[in-house]
């Protein structure tokens, strides 16, 4: 376990977690901004991946359990960008994100998990700010990104280079966090 919250238990993956993280994962709700549905193989992958970055000790997406009663809730956590961007340097630039099942969503599970995970990367790793970023149309992640303390960059939108430019999903607007000094 890394940390816990009131309600959360933020934690590495457990192999147990990977096929609710599949079902998620095939999700339209969940999964709506976020390119589109992924396989079964593609999410064990994609926990695999935090899975290895948790045992070498560098910041990851890592496993939201529910207290009261054991059940994973999906990821909350802080990870290096994974793509070319002029905000992210000097590399690495590291990014906060979270992705809840969606009978999780609106209780403030995400907002309480991203404000822990936000004080306890910039505690434990050399970080003066982390970024996040959305499409427009994703209010619910923009809301969560200003309750955590997280200010819109004016005139940081960008075409995420992942995408296509013509994918609907391109256009993402940037959020930034800094470390109190």
């Amino acid at each position: 376990m890394l940390f816990e919250t009131k309600r959360l238990i933020i934690r590495n993956w457990q192999d147990t977690d990977k096929p609710h993280f599949a079902q998620m994962g095939q999700d339209p709700e969940v999964m709506k901004y976020l390119g589109g549905l992924r396989d079964t193989a593609a999410c064990d992958q994609a926990a695999e991946d935090q899975m290895a970055l948790y045992a070498k000790d560098e910041p990851a997406f890592w496993a939201a359990e529910l207290r009261s009663s054991g059940e994973f809730m999906g990821f909350i956590g802080v990870r290096a960008i994974n793509f070319d961007a002029p905000f992210a340097a000097p590399k690495p630039g590291y990014e906060i994100g979270w992705r809840l099942a969606r009978h999780f969503w609106g209780q403030g599970y995400a907002t309480e998990g991203a404000k822990a995970a936000l004080a306890f990367a910039f505690a434990n790793w050399d970080m003066d700010q982390i970024w996040s970023f959305t499409v427009p149309e994703n209010r619910a992640s923009q809301k969560v990104m200003q309750k955590i303390g997280m200010c819109k960059v004016v005139e940081g939108d960008f075409a995420h280079p992942s995408l296509d430019k013509d994918d609907p999903l391109s256009l993402h607007v940037l959020y930034r966090a800094e470390r109190y000094k």
